[in-house]
């Protein structure tokens, strides 16, 4: 199957407005040409969750909808996969059926829709709802995709070598943890663990992370997987791609520079993963291409992991943004300070390479399963995704504007993560917000 890379259609239509209201307000994130979708509930309820579509401030609840039944055909097959708390069903049928209902839902919900006096009742105010991870996540793979994090992290420890030979030929990852993966919103107790010893030969030390660090990432869904032993071409792979989402993967940096050698980062990671509530589709973010660029001078993608349609529209330009709430801060009822901005596209591998090359040895991947991108830097100041860049190895505070001030983040700090796509004369499509809060260890 090729690859939809310029895939365009009525869906793009920039001058599309929806019956619901909200949907049309300017940069509001969610309109008629986004269509993201997620899993929810009403908050405190003991309702069970089900899958939805966003629009404007609202959700549809797509499995109520389901049971009416309102097309045939791949629409009504999607819909129909629509009905369990989780979107692997959906996942599992492949992009001609997620372009399907895409479509169908577009029509619906556009202004002077005959469907929209069904559909209204199935509308919920997205400020009411609870979300919850919108697949099951079976495995979960984080890259290091990112050039200049890679380098300015690489610089602290080797300052004449910061990047070790393999990394501008192959996408380098490692498995992660899936269970302590949650969505937006998500708490969790600083990780305690083993830390380097004060001397060399010395007993390590043992208690609270003292280097807690946020990773600005994406995340990617995978959507049909593939049989074990049959590789993913390059010119295929987004195709098994869902759609994308944010990605918090937070970082214990010193537990890690203790345990790292020989086999890699281990508590240092495991402890939370915090993604965004809504899976934008690849469609939806067509767009928003852009070319993969290599420099002239670097190694050029193996065979394996280029192609002509990777080459031309593989990147997309999303802009990123990290941003720092504090306990102090929240108590003042003052607004969370933006600490850096990035983007997608300053990315050293696109996510049909990933998708390749995690296949290429005959890894099945299932619906559902996520990979990370790692933490997505961007060249100049201001575009570091992670504390460890910000400060320079702990050696330069962060200092916010309410007169703390933060080398790596403190109890009851609230990272939120921002992702959207904008250009001139077409509405802005967000990925949502992706916040997680920090709590004091249990010791």
């Amino acid at each position: 199957m090729q690859t939809r890379m310029a895939y365009l259609n009525e869906t793009h239509d920039p001058a599309l407005q929806s019956w619901v209201d909200s949907a049309n307000i300017p940069d509001n994130g969610f309109p008629i040409q986004n269509l993201p979708f997620g899993v929810f509930r009403p908050a405190a309820s003991a309702q069970a969750f089900r899958p939805g579509v966003a629009i404007g401030d609202r959700a549809l609840d797509l499995a109520a909808l389901a049971r009416a039944r309102p097309w045939p055909g791949a629409a009504g097959e999607a819909l129909a996969a629509c009905q369990a708390d989780r979107l692997n069903g959906l996942m599992a049928l492949g992009p001609d059926h997620w372009s399907a209902l895409r479509l169908q839902l577009s029509r619906a919900l556009r202004g002077g829709s005959p469907m929209r006096q069904a559909l209204e009742p199935l509308l919920h105010d997205q400020a009411g709802l609870e979300f919850a991870l919108p697949a099951h996540i079976g495995d979960y793979t984080d890259f290091y995709i990112s050039l200049h994090h890679a380098t300015a992290v690489g610089r602290q420890f080797r300052p004449d070598n910061p990047l070790l030979p393999n990394y501008k030929w192959v996408p380098i990852g490692y498995h992660g943890r899936a269970s302590s993966i949650g969505v937006t919103g998500q708490k969790f107790p600083r990780p305690v663990g083993q830390t380097r010893p004060a001397s060399e030969g010395g007993e390590p030390g043992f208690g609270p992370c003292e280097r807690l660090d946020y990773e600005l990432e994406l995340g990617i869904f995978v959507g049909q997987g593939n049989p074990q032993g049959e590789r993913i071409a390059i010119t295929g792979a987004e195709s098994h791609v869902f759609g994308l989402c944010i990605l918090n993967d937070w970082s214990a940096r010193d537990l890690q520079a203790w345990e790292y050698q020989p086999l890699g980062p281990f508590l240092a990671k495991n402890f939370a993963s915090t993604i965004s509530p809504w899976v934008v589709t690849l469609e939806a973010l067509a767009p928003f291409r852009t070319a993969f660029q290599r420099n002239a001078g670097d190694p050029q993608p193996l065979p394996y992991l280029d192609s002509p349609d990777n080459q031309a529209a593989g990147a997309f330009d999303i802009g990123l943004e990290v941003l720092l709430s504090t306990q102090r801060s929240r108590a003042a009822k003052l607004e969370p300070a933006l600490l850096s901005s990035s983007n997608f596209r300053h990315a050293y591998w696109t996510a049909a390479q990933l998708v390749a090359h995690h296949t290429v040895n005959g890894c099945n991947l299932q619906a559902g399963d996520l990979l990370g991108t790692g933490t997505l830097s961007g060249p100049d100041q201001g575009q570091e995704g992670s504390l460890l860049e910000l400060n320079q190895g702990g050696k330069k505070p962060v200092a916010l504007p309410w007169g703390e001030e933060r080398f790596f983040l403190q109890d009851h700090d609230e990272v939120i993560l921002r992702a959207r796509c904008s250009k001139p004369g077409y509405p802005t499509i967000s990925l949502g917000v992706c916040a997680g809060t920090v709590l004091p260890a249990r010791l």
